[in-house]
């Protein structure tokens, strides 16, 4: 549910405000019954702007409530300036809404007024026609859900446990510019806090989670890799993570992991996994967003797409390219949440699909990888990249796809068997996508979210860069 502002702006001259009141009041409240119909909470502001006075109070009084988005509604002509003051006043996401009636030119008060902000440059949406039309109002329900997920960034914070992985410039973000155009926060944790509160979990506490995992997934240990007590500790990570979330408020997050703790203590594939998975083995929880190798940007797209969806997000290395089928397969150390395997409500049924399979030689350490295939279905890929420093957002649509048991197993050994895989048709071309895409990461989520992504970019002044059909 999304909270939104609506200001209702008029004409200038009292003769002609005071026989619009009727007209204004009835297109104001079929939109907010409109937005109300479809489960948001709608502010309307008290008094319909008609005076330089009545345009800085309301919106004022609006922004007091702290609306994800607010609207100013066109119902008839409009005195331009009482927009750019109304716009002063009201900070956050803005959408102008008019009607297109040839008796009352609340389009041509949109027009001016729009014109007027472009003139300063304030960032606006607009949406224009009967609201009961499906076509405009998903147009303003774009602008709703992009809205509360810029809002939902702005005053988050990242936990950032570790430092850069391996080198990658790609995984590290200037921690000043996160807060100007995200206003994201970035809270350094050393990794050792994974290893010294490791211990903290009471035994009885992780051996139950150990045993429903059996129970639940396919555990495959191999006395050496993974062991029980391998298992144990991967457990006891995730609950060193819960800890370090609800001890310093982290919203999202991202474990370096490689070399140090991969190499001497464990894999974090497992935490990884259930942060980013809707359940664990204590039952339903609230996601929360977790990127391999503290990759920033990655965590960044992951949160956006979770704020625009509210599913679980996928990361994966662009790991290679089946040229014979035009299939990409992103797959990448246990990253996936198991939800992915049947993208179903019932962990059960996720976890019939997944196994944990002992760590390859990149991980001396040891623990489980968690295999699973990535159940089939439409979905948007996205992931935040810079370019000479200012970020744009690469954008994509993308099916996950399945074949026979044969031909998945064949795929999968690849590359790594052991750990899960999207295999994926991309809407581009894989000479636009190799010779254009700016990272080794992508991020994805079911459904069709490119129209968000690109509203998403308006309201933070990042670049959308679509590709493919995304353009």
């Amino acid at each position: 549910m999304a909270r939104i502002g609506v200001l209702s702006i008029s004409d200038g001259r009292d003769f002609v405000a005071r026989d619009l009141v009727d007209h204004i009041d009835a297109a104001t409240t079929t939109l907010a019954e409109a937005l109300r119909k479809e489960g948001h909470e709608v502010i309307v502001a008290p008094e319909i702007v008609w005076t330089n006075e009545l345009a800085t109070s309301q919106a004022r009084w609006l922004a007091d409530r702290r609306p994800d988005l607010t609207i100013f509604n066109y119902a008839v002509w409009a005195f331009p300036h009482f927009t750019m003051l109304a716009a002063e006043s009201t900070p956050g996401p803005l959408l102008l809404m008019a009607n297109i009636d040839p008796a009352q030119p609340g389009m041509v008060g949109m027009l001016a007024g729009g014109g007027g902000l472009d003139q300063i440059g304030r960032v606006h949406a607009r949406a224009w026609g009967d609201i009961a039309d499906p076509a405009v109002l998903d147009r303003v329900l774009t602008e709703v859900r992009a809205a509360k997920a810029v809002r939902g960034l702005r005053g988050s914070t990242f936990g950032r446990i570790g430092g850069r992985p391996m080198g990658m410039y790609t995984a590290v973000a200037n921690t000043d510019q996160w807060m100007r155009t995200f206003g994201v926060d970035v809270e350094e944790i050393d990794q050792w806090e994974i290893v010294r509160r490791s211990e903290n979990a009471s035994q009885a506490r992780v051996t139950e989670a150990r045993q429903w995992l059996e129970r639940m997934g396919n555990v495959h240990y191999d006395g050496k890799q993974l062991t029980p007590e391998l298992f144990e500790r991967q457990i006891r990570t995730y609950y060193a993570m819960r800890e370090l979330i609800d001890e310093w408020n982290l919203d999202f997050s991202g474990i370096k992991g490689q070399p140090e703790l991969t190499t001497h203590f464990c894999t974090m594939d497992l935490a990884e996994a259930f942060l980013n998975d809707p359940y664990d083995w204590e039952g339903p929880k609230e996601t929360h967003v977790c990127a391999t190798e503290a990759d920033m940007d990655g965590a960044l797209t992951m949160q956006i797409l979770k704020l625009l969806s509210g599913d679980p997000v996928l990361f994966a290395d662009v790991r290679h390219y089946h040229a014979d089928k035009d299939v990409w397969d992103l797959c990448n150390s246990g990253q996936h949440a198991t939800w992915y395997a049947a993208r179903s409500d019932d962990p059960a049924e996720n976890l019939a699909r997944t196994h944990f399979y002992p760590e390859v030689f990149f991980f001396p350490a040891g623990g489980a990888s968690v295999h699973h295939l990535a159940a089939p279905g439409a979905a948007t890929f996205a992931r935040l990249t810079r370019r000479d420093g200012a970020y744009r957002m690469h954008v994509m649509r993308g099916d996950f796809e399945l074949y026979d048991d044969a031909t998945n197993e064949a795929m999968a050994r690849q590359s790594t068997f052991e750990w899960p895989h999207a295999f994926t048709r991309l809407h581009v071309p894989a000479t636009e996508f190799l010779g254009r895409f700016g990272s080794n990461h992508i991020h994805a989520v079911p459904g069709d979210y490119v129209a968000e992504l690109r509203a998403v970019c308006e309201q933070l002044g990042v670049a959308f860069e679509g590709f493919g059909d995304a353009a």
